[in-house]
């Protein structure tokens, strides 16, 4: 993939639902409880909607209570990029994708061991490769 597909909206808008490009491409925020990997409990892995490549495990996701999926770590290191959200005049830290950009939630400081961190992450921003 180009860095102009990366950044293209025109692009994005052809591949992706309004759901999707809302959430994927524009950091939007699914309702709490709503999505279809809340509750999830099959093994896999999870792929970026827009990519297709894995950022996070079953084997790493929890039940935080929270209302979306979340995860104490990502597949890797370099799978999820991590930069400063001050929007809504909160302090959070965003998770996108590392390929290619797509917003995928938020990490915060309050998940279980061996992290201390539950990514916080939109269903619809996923895809489960089942195992």
């Amino acid at each position: 993939m180009s860095n102009d597909q990366e950044m293209n909206d025109e692009y994005w808008r052809e591949k992706l639902t309004d759901e999707e490009f809302y959430i994927c491409r524009q950091k939007g925020t699914e309702p709490a409880f709503s999505g279809q990997y809340c509750h999830e409990t099959a093994a896999g892995s999870y792929l970026c909607r827009c990519c297709r490549e894995p950022v996070f495990h079953s084997s790493n996701k929890y039940d935080s209570g929270s209302g979306w999926a979340s995860f104490y770590q990502p597949v890797n290191s370099d799978t999820v990029t991590e930069y400063s959200d001050p929007s809504y005049g909160m302090d959070r830290i965003e998770t996108i994708c590392a390929n290619c950009g797509s917003h995928l939630g938020h990490v915060f400081n309050d998940g279980p061991e061996p992290t201390g961190l539950r990514y916080c992450t939109n269903s619809v921003s996923l895809l489960l490769e089942k195992e």
